[in-house]
């Protein structure tokens, strides 16, 4: 079975927006802090409805926010 892997650029994006703070996006999301540091980190899947809003206060399409790989095993091929 592959594994499947759930990327951001949260992190420069919000750097790349006049280093807006973690609380900030948190607050233009409507969620908290913790959330956005658990997604920056990768230990939390968003919704896809929170994806979108965080694209949103980026004024970014999506794919330039989150990224889905999927690795196949070496024994698929």
């Amino acid at each position: 079975m592959g594994k499947n892997h759930l990327s951001n650029n949260i992190r420069r994006l919000r750097f790349d927006n006049d280093e807006m703070t973690q609380q900030e996006l948190a607050d233009k999301a409507k969620v908290t802090r913790q959330t956005i540091v658990a997604i920056e980190k990768g230990k939390y899947s968003p919704s896809l409805e929170l994806a979108f809003r965080i694209a949103h206060v980026f004024n970014t399409p999506l794919e330039e926010v989150f990224s889905y790989n999927l690795e196949e095993d070496s024994d698929k091929k």
